[in-house]
């Protein structure tokens, strides 16, 4: 099915090999999927005048909101034939079903397995999943099988709970931690609250899962210095989606997340769904391959980043995506000024006086956005209210409301019921 080694192989061979696997795609849906058949007659699409890539933009996309209205529409083949029901977390709304056959779910394994690859895993190496395993998350599934495909060793320890993890360190000698990188931080403050040093642990590299560790321009921003300034391990970020069924994972080099073009045809689109030159911003579109179950076909999945096509020093010769720059919905028009969420993540990480923090977004009486930010204070004083606030101004040119709460109450609205990552980001824009 694949080409060994095709991240090293030439951009021509890289680019005929995904021509070849699209135009099978589009052959698969007008046979097999329901809301693609009805796509292209919508819209008038004659696929056999689409003959190479550069004819692909005669589709048009398809955005998340197709595929919640129309989530089983996608399905291509049986309902027997399904082996794994999973959903997206539901970040931008409902969540969507993502079904998967064995033979997705052998994609997926290989998926993990190319990128721990990429991340410098090797058989020697011993992994702790420091994240759920259940609650249809595909992620710590996919993390799972891809690291015994690898022949590595697994340790299915879970979110949370930093005593525990520090205990399994300390007995089982992981080389290789796999985490949200704000939940490293906390490990290493427990680490500092109870002595352990963490420079001597078995501990040399993370997998960063969730959220940036890097600002465009690939240096560590706030949250990757955090953590690197006191222990001394290599990080790797990944970008993945459920829909995607594929990561984008760094190789040591950390200029970007690496496409396998095996698994996934990548566009980078603007507003009017027209391509962005390298460098530039666009919404990350994607067409999966080698999907049985629910293929997507320029799919736009709401991200925005740029990408580089350069060659990298690991000698792969694939599309590089920068760490994602905000969510095309979660764009915040504040008081003159454009921001997304990490942004303002980055601006409260780097803030040694908040511990915690949820951005809240609502629609002010006007219509126009407003800010609210739910901190949890290293104290309640109004020196404290005076340094934040301070801070902000200086940083933002203006003061988003602030509400201040306590480690309980925080740590609820982070970990609401059913979540399966920390949420830092509340939408209630348009809601009474």
């Amino acid at each position: 099915m694949y080409i060994p080694d095709i991240e090293l192989r030439s951009k021509d061979t890289i680019r005929q090999y995904q021509q070849k696997e699209v135009l099978h795609l589009l052959g698969y849906l007008r046979q097999f999927s329901p809301f693609y058949k009805a796509w292209f007659a919508q819209h008038n699409v004659r696929l056999e005048e689409i003959t190479s890539l550069e004819e692909l933009s005669r589709i048009p996309p398809v955005t998340k909101e197709d595929l919640q209205e129309h989530n089983w529409d996608f399905l291509c083949v049986d309902k027997s034939k399904i082996a794994e029901y999973t959903t997206t977390s539901g970040t931008l709304g409902k969540p969507v079903i993502i079904a998967l056959t064995e033979k997705d779910l052998q994609r997926l394994t290989y998926n993990e397995y190319i990128s721990f690859c990429c991340a410098d895993g090797t058989a020697h190496d011993v992994y702790q999943l420091m994240l759920t395993l259940d609650r249809q998350f595909m992620a710590g599934m996919a993390y799972y099988s891809g690291i015994r495909k690898l022949g590595a060793g697994v340790l299915r320890v879970g979110p949370g709970v930093p005593s525990l993890q520090w205990e399994n360190i300390r007995r089982i000698q992981p080389s290789v931690i796999v985490a949200v990188p704000s939940f490293i931080v906390k490990l290493i403050a427990f680490a500092k609250e109870h002595h352990i040093d963490i420079n001597a642990s078995s501990v040399k590299k993370a997998v960063c899962i969730g959220e940036n560790i890097r600002n465009v321009d690939f240096s560590l921003n706030v949250l990757g210095k955090r953590i690197t300034e006191q222990w001394n391990i290599q990080l790797y970020s990944t970008y993945a989606s459920t829909e995607m069924q594929t990561a984008f994972t760094e190789c040591k080099a950390g200029q970007g997340g690496h496409q396998h073009p095996e698994l996934l045809y990548v566009e980078l689109l603007d507003d009017n769904n027209q391509p962005v030159a390298p460098g530039e911003e666009g919404e990350v579109t994607i067409t999966t391959l080698g999907v049985e179950g629910m293929p997507l076909l320029r799919y736009k999945t709401g991200d925005i980043c740029r990408h580089y096509t350069e060659s990298c020093v690991c000698g792969r010769n694939t599309l590089r995506l920068s760490p994602v720059i905000g969510r095309k919905k979660q764009m915040i028009k504040y008081k003159g000024t454009t921001l997304y969420p990490p942004a303002l993540f980055d601006l409260l990480n780097e803030m040694e006086e908040v511990k915690e923090f949820v951005v809240e977004v609502f629609s002010n009486e006007i219509g126009t956005d407003e800010i609210l930010l739910h901190l949890w204070p290293l104290e309640e004083s109004e020196e404290m209210d005076r340094k934040i606030k301070s801070y902000l101004q200086a940083k933002l040119r203006v003061i988003p409301q602030v509400r201040y709460c306590g480690q309980t109450e925080i740590i609820k609205m982070q970990m609401p019921e059913g979540s399966r990552k920390p949420v830092k980001f509340v939408d209630n824009r348009g809601k009474i």
